[in-house]
């Protein structure tokens, strides 16, 4: 059977019996020799009697040692104590705290906030639970360096410090995501959203630095531990609390940032269903269910089928067709979205090259893949190993990437042109691209947005858009495609405005590499195939619009 060891060793060593042993003993030989031994000494040395026994003078000599070795030791161990309790102290604090901001970490702010709920349950008043995490913070550690970031978040835990009540906890999570809890009183959740508008209201003013000044924002979200009229709802923790507020703040972010909202239920059927089609575009990636669906683009001055957009879809096992609209932002964010595209691509790269060699293929790239430096070379390897010739290919861009890194985009639309790519702005006008930009890059088409082709439905005053953007692309000489022709009138109105490519559900729905493969083989357009219908008919898809509007052979 082991002995029993203490908890705590400073306490053992406090009470060391060794030590206090040999002072005691010391001590009480001092007081039995002592009295003895010291006059007979004294009269030695003056000369007044016999030398003392000389045992009893080694023995006085010896309790002097015992007394000096026993203070020392005490004296070092006393030392020791207190440097290992300032040690302890210092690791304790380091282990509930952030060492840059000082603020309690994530393992410390769940117990702190348990104990923030207990006590706010003996006077009946309610927790609120806030999580932040600062808008695009990354790019200011991007662009102005780690140093910069952590003084950012530095001055930023002092305001939000100088806001929050006496008993409030302030948590630095991770990063730049905080989070605090704070009592209030039960049924007054404005007293809550008034602290939250003052705490945008300070970081809102500029974080002034002696080399930048640097503006940022913030997105919120809230949960609190009572229902909004003041009842107690369901039981909850402090994990629960932070869950629910990390649902509310996903939801602040994803409606645009820089707001805040309070958790509701719903928000965590929306989150379920997002981790639902996180996990299955995991899934489906490792099983091939993503797949390009092609939607044709018609020369409208000919009527003539001139190419195809690919446009990605998923074959969902449990959801059914998906389209890109929904699962594309998630791949984007969980890191797929570059293995998903590339994956479409080299499908879409065997399919057309089967197609008649006028027909082109258009692209869209994710602002995700044009961070990369080595897209452009990864792309132009796919095309050789496909076979695939790449001027037939065409890379459609969207406005907003043009803001995100302009030397980078411009070297890899040179490198992809260089090689007989074509380029196209996508989604123009829904942007902020500038008319020196369109002259400096080297695009090859601008695509009209179909939010303003559609408003081609009723001439006016709205449709001056389209009108604008024709015009200029006249006077850059660019190509224009439109998007979204819904139906008659809207072709009609765009016949009369000149020269473009046309693409939308007028002709028809985007179909999947089959179906297109099967249209043009009765037209004649894939490579050694004969046409065997009237070239100058619309072919009539299964929905009964037209699918190849007008085939003209070059």
């Amino acid at each position: 059977m082991k002995d029993h060891e203490p908890d705590n060793p400073l306490q053992s060593a406090e009470r060391d019996i060794i030590a206090l042993g040999i002072a005691v003993a010391a001590i009480i030989m001092l007081v039995g020799t002592g009295g003895s031994v010291l006059p007979k000494v004294m009269d030695s040395l003056v000369g007044n009697g016999a030398s003392p026994d000389v045992l009893l003078v080694n023995a006085l000599l010896l309790n002097i040692a015992l007394m000096i070795f026993g203070w020392r030791r005490y004296r070092e161990l006393t030392r020791e104590i207190a440097e290992r309790r300032r040690a302890e102290a210092r690791a304790r604090l380091l282990a509930a705290t952030d060492p840059l901001t000082e603020c309690l970490n994530r393992r410390s702010m769940h117990e702190a906030t348990e104990d923030l709920r207990a006590r706010a349950a003996m006077r009946g008043e309610a927790v609120a639970y806030c999580m932040m995490d600062l808008d695009n913070f990354k790019q200011i550690n991007d662009m102005h360096g780690h140093p910069v970031g952590d003084a950012v978040l530095v001055m930023m835990c002092e305001r939000v410090r100088a806001l929050l009540p006496r008993e409030a906890r302030l948590a630095r999570l991770g990063g730049d995501e905080f989070a605090f809890v704070m009592p209030y009183p039960a049924g007054h959740d404005d007293r809550v959203d008034d602290l939250v508008i003052r705490l945008f209201e300070s970081l809102a003013q500029p974080f002034r630095l002696p080399e930048v000044t640097v503006e940022l924002t913030l997105s919120i979200g809230l949960a609190a531990d009572h229902d909004a009229d003041g009842t107690i709802g369901l039981v909850v923790d402090a994990g629960t609390l932070m869950s629910r507020a990390d649902m509310a703040l996903y939801h602040a972010k994803k409606q645009g940032r820089n707001r805040y909202f309070w958790f509701e239920p719903s928000m965590e059927s929306e989150m379920r269903f997002r981790n639902q089609l996180e996990t299955g575009i995991r899934r489906g990636l490792a099983r091939g269910e993503f797949v390009p669906f092609y939607e044709q683009q018609v020369d409208l001055d000919t009527g003539a089928l001139v190419g195809f957009e690919m446009l990605a879809r998923w074959r969902s096992p449990k959801l059914g067709l998906i389209s890109p609209d929904i699962f594309v932002p998630i791949a984007e964010e969980i890191g797929l979205i570059n293995e998903l595209s590339e994956r479409l691509m080299e499908q879409a790269f065997r399919d057309a090259r089967e197609w008649d060699d006028s027909l082109t293929l258009s692209i869209n790239i994710s602002p995700v893949q044009l961070r990369d430096p080595w897209f452009a070379q990864r792309l132009l390897k796919k095309l050789v190993a496909a076979g695939f010739p790449p001027q037939r290919l065409e890379i459609e861009i969207t406005e907003s990437c043009l803001h995100e890194n302009i030397g980078l985009v411009r070297s890899m639309v040179m490198s992809l042109r260089n090689q007989g790519v074509q380029i196209s702005l996508d989604d123009f006008g829904t942007g902020y691209s500038s008319f020196e930009q369109l002259r400096n890059l080297p695009f090859d088409r601008i695509k009209i947005d179909r939010s303003f082709v559609s408003e081609l439905r009723e001439p006016g005053n709205r449709s001056r858009i389209v009108e604008a953007i024709v015009s200029l692309g006249r006077g850059l000489d660019l190509p224009l495609t439109a998007e979204g022709v819904e139906d008659e009138e809207i072709l009609n109105a765009l016949k009369a405005m000149g020269r473009l490519k046309a693409q939308g559900y007028f002709y028809g729905q985007p179909e999947d590499a089959e179906a297109v493969r099967t249209r043009l083989k009765a037209a004649g357009m894939l490579t050694g195939t004969q046409r065997t219908d009237n070239p100058l008919q619309p072919s009539t898809g299964t929905d009964g619009g037209p699918n190849l509007y007008r085939i003209a052979r070059p």
